[in-house]
C-alpha cells in the first residue's frame, strides 16, 4: 500500500528559480503549489538571501517530505555555472536546514522521465506537467521544470518501491 509523499522540486536560477510541490501516492500525482520566483535585480548575495528566505517560507507552507533539485549542467560560460551553483546552494541550504532529504537529478534525466526524451524542449515539459498534473493551463517554464523534478522523483520512488516489494 503506497503512502502519500509530498515532493518539492526546484529548478534553481539566480534570476528566476522555479519551485513546484506535488503529492504522490503510487502513480497518482496531485499539484500542490508552483511558482517561478522572479528575483529582484541587485547583487548576488542579496538574491541568494532572497532565494533562501522564499524557500524557507514555501517549505513552511507546503511541508514537503523530500526535495528534488536539478543538477548544474555544464554551461558554456563557467561564470554562469558558478552563479547557478550558488543559487542551488541557497535552495539546498533551506531544505537541509529544515532536515529535508535532497535528491539531485540531471536536466536530461528529468526530461527523459517526464517527456520520454532527454533533449525535450521547454514547451514539451510545460505540456506534460499540465497533462500529468491535470492543470487548466501549463505552468511557466521555470515552475514547469521544478514540477518536472518533483514528478521525476515520484516516478523513481515508485519504481524503487515496486522493486522492493517484488523482492519480498
Amino acid at each position: 500500500m503506497s503512502s502519500i509523499i509530498t515532493i518539492m522540486g526546484i529548478d534553481p536560477g539566480s534570476r528566476i528559480t522555479g519551485v513546484g510541490v506535488i503529492k504522490a501516492k503510487g502513480s497518482q500525482l496531485q499539484h500542490v503549489y508552483s511558482e517561478s520566483l522572479k528575483l529582484p535585480k541587485g547583487d548576488l548575495p542579496t538574491r541568494l538571501k532572497d532565494i533562501y528566505a522564499r524557500m524557507q517560507h514555501i517549505i513552511a507552507q507546503t511541508r514537503p517530505d523530500v526535495v528534488a533539485i536539478e543538477k548544474v549542467f555544464l554551461a558554456k560560460n563557467p561564470q554562469s555555472a558558478l552563479i547557478l551553483g550558488h543559487a542551488r546552494g541557497a535552495a539546498m541550504l533551506a531544505a537541509v536546514n529544515n532536515e529535508l532529504p535532497v535528491v539531485e537529478y540531471s536536466p536530461t534525466e528529468i526530461k527523459k522521465t517526464v517527456v520520454g526524451r532527454g533533449r525535450a524542449e521547454k514547451a514539451q515539459v510545460q505540456h506534460m506537467m499540465r497533462v500529468l498534473l491535470s492543470l487548466r493551463v501549463a505552468p511557466e517554464e521555470d515552475a514547469a521544470d521544478a514540477l518536472a523534478a518533483a514528478v521525476c522523483h515520484a516516478h523513481h520512488q515508485q519504481i524503487n518501491t515496486t522493486i522492493r516489494e517484488s523482492r519480498r
